[in-house]
């Protein structure tokens, strides 16, 4: 039998064993629970807004919440050669397939989901000490009468003892985290703002240093921050009342 004959019925049979489609495992135990805690948190926000997505007015902000995560392993990456712009014969850009790494980068940012405003810090690691950093970011951005509430992944730069340490030093319900259920990472609104980021700016980025990519990253969230976007979870919200939204 020939290549191409197998090839046919494969084909037509919809049999690709060439081919490997990952999906992942539900190995946390209390999933439904956990991702219920996160639709409530998601409902209160949405209760939050008018038919129209205009925030309705209120008399004092008390909670702050922030869908959080990171981003590591961004790599600056240069090219050899300068590119080729596009042509009246060839329209598209021209890229030698040589470059050069120059190491990476990570980013941790948090989307305010009342305001749409995305802060973002850059570092050289992904560690419990970069995470505090931005804590104290947001402590210093918000009121200090008020709750900072974090909706975030299980990593162990979040539960570690440096950074139980230093919320233990934080007044009571300064921070509040809102852990999502192991392998549901998707259920953190920031996975598409990382998502559309990485098509919008990251994806064939080519720089010179590093410190021009931290540059850069830093300027789309600047440009970003001029028009910002609310995000709207509609997954599964409607299994959520508002009775049970306001009993919390």
């Amino acid at each position: 039998m020939s290549k191409a004959r197998i090839q046919q019925i494969l084909k037509a049979s919809d049999i690709k064993p060439f081919k490997i489609k990952y999906y992942c495992e539900r190995r946390d135990p209390d999933f439904e629970e956990k991702m219920h805690d996160v639709l409530l948190v998601y409902k209160q926000i949405e209760m939050q807004f008018d038919e129209q997505g205009n925030l309705l007015p209120f008399e004092d902000q008390v909670v702050h919440t922030l869908s959080y995560d990171e981003k590591p392993g961004i790599q600056a990456i240069a090219t050899t050669t300068p590119d080729l712009r596009p042509t009246a014969d060839n329209g598209m850009v021209l890229r030698d397939y040589e470059y050069k790494r120059l190491g990476t980068l990570s980013l941790l940012a948090a989307i305010d989901l009342l305001s749409g405003e995305a802060i973002p810090l850059v570092s050289e690691t992904h560690k419990s000490s970069d995470f505090i950093t931005m804590l104290k970011m947001l402590d210093k951005k918000y009121p200090k009468k008020d709750t900072i509430r974090l909706i975030l992944d299980n990593h162990s730069a979040h539960t570690s003892r440096e950074v139980q340490n230093f919320l233990a030093k934080m007044p009571e319900n300064r921070f509040v985290f809102v852990f999502t259920p192991k392998h549901g990472s998707w259920l953190n609104m920031i996975e598409s703002f990382f998502s559309k980021m990485t098509k919008q700016m990251l994806r064939g980025i080519r720089v010179d240093s590093k410190e021009e990519l931290e540059a850069r990253i830093y300027q789309y969230f600047d440009e970003i921050n001029e028009e910002p976007v609310v995000f709207h979870w509609k997954y599964k919200l409607d299994k959520i009342s508002q009775d049970e939204a306001c009993a919390v």
